[in-house]
Parts: structure tokens; sequence; C-alpha cells
């Protein structure tokens, strides 16, 4: 297949909203897929019901995306930049069980250092601080489930 061709494809896929495209001539094909940077891919996973110990909260007011992401901050999180679960899985605050946490409260971090792991499909995905700052509050504990954009740091 013409490199030019293949050129040409690549700009398509970057073009549209299409994850993967694949293109057959004869005995000859290509296919492209495509991920965001940064983000790690998982299966898709099924949602269980709420756990019935956890109240779940009405919402009042605008959403982020309503509001273009400034919606008001949650009354139990301390001003500053929340950083959120990119993914559903188990949360580790720290490399091994026998090692110490990757940061705790009160601790200046860099962005791009590593607050702590979720295990997703027995894979270990690090979660970066994006943000310079120090860290203000730890809103999981070590081994806990965790939602998809559950809040988990907050560095101001």
């Amino acid at each position: 297949m013409d490199l030019r061709k293949i050129k040409k494809l690549i700009d398509l896929l970057e073009e549209s909203n299409l994850a993967e495209i694949e293109i057959k001539e004869g005995e000859e094909s290509v296919r492209l897929a495509r991920t965001p940077r940064g983000v790690a891919v998982a299966a898709p996973v099924m949602h269980a019901a709420p756990v019935a110990h956890a109240p779940v909260m009405p919402m009042h007011g605008p959403t982020e995306a309503a509001t273009g992401g400034h919606a008001k901050p949650q009354a139990d999180l301390p001003e500053g930049h929340v950083v959120r679960a990119p993914m559903v899985g188990t949360f580790y605050g720290s490399p091994s069980p026998d090692k110490p946490a990757f940061v705790t409260v009160g601790q200046a971090v860099k962005a791009g250092d590593t607050l702590g792991i979720i295990e997703a499909m027995k894979m270990f995905n690090p979660i970066e601080a994006d943000v310079a700052g120090t860290v203000l509050k730890v809103m999981v504990e070590n081994g806990q489930p965790i939602e998809f954009d559950q809040p988990l740091f907050v560095i101001g």
C-alpha cells in the first residue's frame, strides 16, 4: 500500500471522532487505532447498585458540564485543585504494603509526581499530580474501591 495513502488515513483518523479505522485493498490491509495520550484503557466495567451505607446526595445547582467546568466545590473539599479518579478500580497510596505512602498531607508535590495508583483489570495505573502545590487533603484510603471522577486529592 502506498505510503501517501497511509498518511492520508492517519490524517483522516486524527480529524474525525473515530478511534479506529481499517482498510483492505486486495491482500493488503492497514489498521490504525488511537487512544488519548496519558489515558489508560480498560475494558468496560459493569456498575453495581450503590452501597447501602453510602448515602446518595442529591445534586443541587449547576453541574460542571452546565457551567463549563466551574461548578461550586463540594462542602467537604478544601479550596484547591481536586485530582479526580480517571477510572474505576482500587486505590493504593503506596507502591507496596511495606513501603511508605507516595504522598502525605502537607507534602509539596510537583506536576507529574505520583500521588497514588489505581489497580484496574490487574493493571497498576499511576495517578500523577497535574499541578504543583501542597497536598491539602487525601480523600481516599489505601485499598478502597473508587469510582470514575471520584475526588482523590486536593492540592493547594
